[in-house]
């Protein structure tokens, strides 16, 4: 349990950086240049995420899990459905059109449904642990970006089409984890 909280403040602190402070965060970026915080920044990101991965994994095959709260079987239904337009708001987060307008941080849509989906069908201590925090911290920083102007990310050309590709797309991306990677990346079926 110690690696997926140590992951957890490495990955989500990083990510609260401008949160907490962007203007410390703009005259770091600014002191050291754009690609060596970047480096730096993702470097960071990627060993909380690897932390987080052995953490969780390691927490999920123990013997006797603390669990927390014992979700109902028909919670995975729910979840199962919740599921559906995370992977469209991801793909929308990189593709400007009316799904991008209308949900303004996709990203952060689909991380609060995602997090929140997953909390509806696990009841461990260290799946609170997990989507408990990315929840929290996609709150915060969703209330966060109403004071701070966002930072713009790498993203294709505005147009119509974009829509249609992030709904495709991103039911796509909801199949193939529905039915093949979910499985193959976490070792757990969605459907059963």
């Amino acid at each position: 349990m110690l690696w997926l909280i140590v992951g957890l403040i490495l990955f989500l602190g990083v990510h609260s950086v401008s949160i907490i402070d962007a203007d410390w965060r703009n005259r770091m970026a600014a002191r050291l240049g754009q690609v060596p915080w970047k480096l730096i920044y993702g470097l960071i990101a990627l060993l909380g995420l690897y932390l987080i991965v052995i953490g969780y994994g390691q927490a999920r095959l123990s013997v006797d899990p603390i669990v927390i709260y014992q979700p109902p079987i028909w919670m995975r239904h729910i979840t199962l459905l919740l599921m559906l337009p995370v992977f469209v708001l991801l793909l929308a987060a990189y593709l400007p059109g009316r799904i991008q307008q209308a949900t303004k941080h996709p990203m952060l849509l689909a991380t609060k449904i995602w997090a929140l989906a997953h909390l509806l069908a696990n009841g461990t201590l260290a799946d609170l642990l997990l989507f408990g925090s990315f929840l929290a911290w996609a709150v915060a920083d969703r209330i966060s970006l109403k004071r701070r102007a966002a930072v713009p990310a790498p993203s294709a050309p505005a147009g119509r089409l974009n829509d249609w590709i992030a709904l495709i797309g991103g039911l796509g991306l909801y199949l193939l984890f529905l039915f093949w990677a979910h499985k193959a990346l976490f070792g757990v079926s969605p459907i059963g």
